[in-house]
């Protein structure tokens, strides 16, 4: 199992919140956590997918979304 962990700023998200969101449904994944994050509104989002092909994937993808940034892990 790999944890991908995305985060952006509360403008980032503004601007590109619908392009992440129709990315996510993409893949097989579950999503662990979605914080706002106190005083600056940046988001931190945590999902869990089972491939790791799927886990590279969804990564790379996410860091092609302006102001985005998201890094795998194993659990």
């Amino acid at each position: 199992m790999w944890r991908i962990t995305i985060a952006c700023s509360a403008e980032d998200w503004g601007i590109s919140s619908k392009i992440f969101k129709d990315l996510a449904t993409r893949y097989p994944s579950t999503l662990l956590s979605s914080k706002k994050m106190y005083g600056d509104d940046r988001r931190i989002m945590e999902y869990q997918i089972e491939n790791v092909s799927d886990a590279e994937e969804f990564t790379d993808e996410c860091l092609t979304i302006p102001g985005f940034t998201a890094v795998f892990e194993s659990l």
